[in-house]
Order: C-alpha cells, then structure tokens, then sequence
C-alpha cells in the first residue's frame, strides 16, 4: 500500500493508542461512581452488598495473588461457580493478571470437566462447594494435580466438601488491595475459554479476545439502550458465553449485579421487587417461568423490566404474557463462537401499533448484526453469495468481524473449515426478508427431510408453541416407512394444562401443509441444558430418529 501525507510523522504510541479491553470498565466504575452498589447477594437484612470501589479492591486482590503464584499470560484458570460475587470478580481479576478465563458449565459431568481441564492446561481451579463432587470426580481422572480453592458461600446450604487448603476469602485476602495491573498488551490476547456444549465427541474449545469482548460488551450497551446505574438479574449463567459479555456491560454502565444460585421464579420476583431489577436475560423457559408463576409473585413490581431472550424466537403467548406482566422483550441470536449475542431483533416504532399476533412474526425473527460487529449475512454455503431477500431462499448464517472468536483450541482443522472464505460459518440456515432481517429456519442438522421435501423444525414448533397450553415444544425427525422421515413433536405442557395429541394435530392443521404435521406427539418434561437450550440430541434418540447423532 502507497504512503501517503497521513503515514509521515504520525505513529501510534502510548499517548494516541491502547488495546481495546473491557477490563478498564472497572475501573473507571470504581473511580467515577465508587460508592455505587457493584454487587448485591441476597435479601433482606442478610444480602451482601459491595460497592465498585469494594469490588475493583477485590479484583486487584485476586489478580495479585494469581500473580504471586506465578501465573500470567497464557495461563489458564478454570473456574466452577454459581452466579455469585466470586463469579463476577473472575470476570475481572483473572485476565487483569494476563490469565484466560475458563467458566466450565456447572450441569457437567465428570468426564466432560476432565477433559477441559486437561484441553485447556488449567493451572488452578476455583470450585463452589456445590459442585464440588463433581469437581473431585474430575480432578481424579487428571494425571496431573491443579491446585483448588474452594468457594464456601453462606447463601448455600447444601451438601458438598472442600476440596483444596484454602477457602477462596482466605486466599484472596493474601493479595493486594491497591496492587497495580495492566492492560493486555495486545487486544489479541486471549482473555477467556468457552467449551462449546458437545453432544458426541469432545467439546471444541472457543478462545475469545480482548478486543471481541470489549466489543460485545459495548454492543450490549447500544442495542438495549441501556441507561446508567442499570440493575441486572442473573438469570442466565455467567458460565454460558461469559454471561454474552454482560459482567463487562454491567460495569461499563455502573449498574448493579444481582446474583442469584438458581433460577426459581419465587426468588427471582423477590429480587426484582427489593432492589429495583431493571434487566435481564435467559433463554425462553426461563421467561415462559415466570409467565406461568401464580400472579400473587409479582405483586409489588411496579418498574418496567426489560428482558433479552435467545435461542427459539418468542411465541405470541410468551409476547402477550410479557406484555401483562409489564416486561419489555427483546430477541437476540448468536453462539458461542461470537460471544452469545450478535444479532438482534432491533424493533421498528410502526411495531407497536400491530396486534400480538403479527409483533409476534416480527419480534421472532433473528434480525440484524449487533453494531459493532462488522458483517451477518445469509450465504450459500458452496458459492458464498448471499440468497435473495425474498424471505424464501435458505442460506447459511455467517459472521464476519470483531466479535468473532480467535479460534478453536488446539484444533486447527476445525478452525480453518469454520472460518473457510472468509466467514464464521454458524451452521445455521436461515432466509432474509425484504427489510434485511433474517429468520432461522433451522439447523443444518435439524432440518427434516419427508419424502424430499425438506421440513423446518422450527416452523412447526413455532405453530405448536402459539398453543396455551404448551409449555415448550421440541420437533425432531423419526423414521418413517413411506415418507423415509416424519416430524415428531415431545410437547412440556403447562404446570395446571391438560391438552390431547388429537387436540394439538387439529390446532397444527389450521396452520401447516399436510407433510409438515407431526405424525406423533410426546408428552414429558423435555431435557435441558443449564442455560434452558433443549437437548435435541437426547430427543433424537428417543425418536429413533435418522439423525440422532448430533456433530
């Protein structure tokens, strides 16, 4: 590239440029709004409370004593925890030391936290006494030994031992308060470890960057015009996606973090009556929850909560029953390859005026990219053009940009296929509209095929979930002697619905073609992750389905 007048005697140095990170965020909560409330855990007069100044202090305190451990850059601290203060403080204090943040999901087993512990070369291990079965279940299988510390926290009184010689209070208290860090010195420095939720096989290791977590976290801020001082429920785990980058949001804004174990709707209006919770998130059984929660729960909310909800699109009836409770919905779709979250279902002023039925066909679709993530399109996967905004033509979902990940761990071929011409390629296959918002359709392997026409799961959910008395719903293929596959439906009803196989296939008629119905419907309670994604996989199996091998 030619130089020009602008490449003469204007180089970057210390003055005009530094890495993007969203560790700064702390700091600057700390020191513009210290007294402000950071973290909050519990009710009543038995809640713990810190302020940023408190919480920034705890940070450097655990930072400095990773530091005097040896640990930096590279090194990798894998940490199994609840939505507690720790949880948020990993957030920061491990990568202020250089460290990559490995958040394992806490609904593993033994085998899976094994391998990740081993894949991602863990130098130390952060375990609430919860899980901490598991987690000695998963040390034994290691032929190397990680030193543990255990988080005992007041609010849990379950059983579960400590595993380590030192209680995580005790250990941070032997680091610094004021002890100085700095930030990464490249933005391309890892600053966290997601394991992909694998089915067969091992997980994949997702590595994220500080400059793709910045970015997100930013991001947040712009599509939930989120104001300052918000206050946050953790619904959704911090270990899933780091949280979609929300423990960075949250103090980008000097909102309020309020924990929370697990979610029961009870507790979780609890909180949001007593101290003010102004957002949250979680997948759609998480809202469909609290929907269905005895309305005497929520008595005393008076704010108006805004909600984000990912994974399947939002039902009318979830819409509708937001809607009465007072919560503002808003749809966002992405991976774990691009920090949770990257597109959003940003809502146009002319939506308000439409009846629920047809908010509830705008709001589902996935719709554009987050603003600071550079490129989502819908690509045909062999000739990488984009298909034509006709709302008909399927592609592939890609992403393109700064929220993207640096890669898959130690795997190099999985890495190159996934980011082959230039895209991430998501694996899932979506159509977009005239406006430019896209819809998934399915994923590549979800996708039903009877009698050669190829059948979306999605669709025919999205048909069965406008039912009352569905709960959730889960459409897979099973083997079919004349069409080759057939959809299946396994239907989670409503806590108090009764509803017939016969009465659901009647309600899908009035709105699918006759080789799209369900041949079946399964009533149960459906599997889950932790974050409230349904197993599919598991549901294949059952079904006898063609495709119960999930890659």
């Amino acid at each position: 590239m030619p130089s020009s007048i602008f490449d003469q005697g204007l180089e970057r140095n210390a003055a005009n440029f530094a890495a993007l990170s969203p560790l700064g965020f702390i700091e600057w909560a700390a020191s513009v709004h210290p007294n402000h409330a950071a973290v909050v855990h519990g009710l009543d007069s038995r809640a713990l409370r810190r302020t940023w100044a408190q919480v920034y202090a705890r940070c450097r305190q655990l930072c400095d004593v990773l530091r005097r451990r040896g640990l930096g850059r590279g090194d990798t601290v894998a940490v199994m925890l609840a939505n507690t203060p720790e949880m948020v403080e990993a957030h920061f204090g491990i990568p202020m030391a250089g460290c990559v943040l490995n958040a394992i999901n806490t609904r593993l087993d033994a085998a899976a936290v094994a391998f990740m512990l081993d894949h991602g070369e863990a130098k130390l291990f952060i375990v609430d006494r919860e899980f901490s079965a598991v987690a000695q279940a998963a040390l034994a299988q290691l032929s190397r030994p990680i030193e543990v510390v255990d988080v005992d926290d007041p609010l849990y009184d379950g059983p579960g031992a400590r595993l380590g010689a030192i209680e995580y209070e005790a250990w941070i208290a032997q680091g610094d308060r004021q002890a100085r860090w700095s930030p990464p010195g490249d933005e391309w420095d890892a600053i966290a470890l997601n394991y992909t939720s694998g089915t067969t096989g091992n997980p994949k290791g997702v590595v994220y960057h500080h400059r793709g977590a910045y970015t997100n976290a930013v991001s947040n801020i712009l599509v939930w015009a989120l104001p300052h001082h918000p206050v946050y429920l953790w619904t959704l785990p911090m270990f899933h996606c780091n949280g979609w980058c929300f423990p960075w949001t949250i103090a980008a804004m000097a909102g309020t973090h309020v924990c929370l174990r697990r979610v029961e709707p009870k507790l979780i209006f609890d909180l949001m009556r007593e101290h003010g919770v102004t957002h949250y998130c979680g997948a759609p059984i998480v809202h469909s929850l609290l929907i269905s929660a005895a309305p005497e729960l929520r008595q005393g909310i008076t704010q108006r909560v805004k909600a984000m909800v990912a994974a399947a699109a939002p039902p009318a009836a979830m819409i509708e029953g937001m809607d009465q409770m007072g919560f503002d919905l808003t749809h966002v779709y992405g991976l774990t390859e691009v920090y949770g979250p990257a597109t959003v279902c940003a809502k146009q002023a002319a939506w308000a005026d439409l009846d629920v039925g047809e908010r509830a066909v705008k709001n589902g679709r996935q719709g554009v990219r987050y603003p600071l993530e550079e490129a989502v399109a819908v690509l045909d996967p062999e000739t990488m053009q984009p298909v034509p905004h006709d709302g008909e033509t399927i592609g592939e979902v890609m992403f393109r940009g700064n929220i993207t990940m640096r890669g898959y761990l130690k795997n190099e071929t999985a890495t190159r296929e996934a980011f082959k011409g230039g895209w991430f390629h998501s694996g899932d296959l979506a159509v977009v509209h005239p406006d430019g918002y896209l819809r998934i359709k399915d994923r590549s392997k979800d996708i039903i095929i009877s009698g050669g026409e190829n059948i979306s799961s999605i669709e025919v959910e999205d048909v069965l979930y406008r039912h009352p008395a569905v709960m959730a719903v889960a459409v897979v293929a099973r083997p079919d002697p004349r069409w080759g596959e057939a959809p299946c439906a396994f239907v989670e009803l409503r806590e108090g619905a009764t509803v017939s196989q016969e009465d659901l296939l009647a309600h899908c008629r009035k709105h699918l073609a006759g080789f799209k119905m369900p041949k079946e419907v399964v009533f149960g309670p459906l599997p889950k992750t932790s974050t409230g994604k349904i197993q599919k996989f598991i549901l294949r199996q059952q079904a006898k389905s063609a495709g119960a091998i999930d890659i």
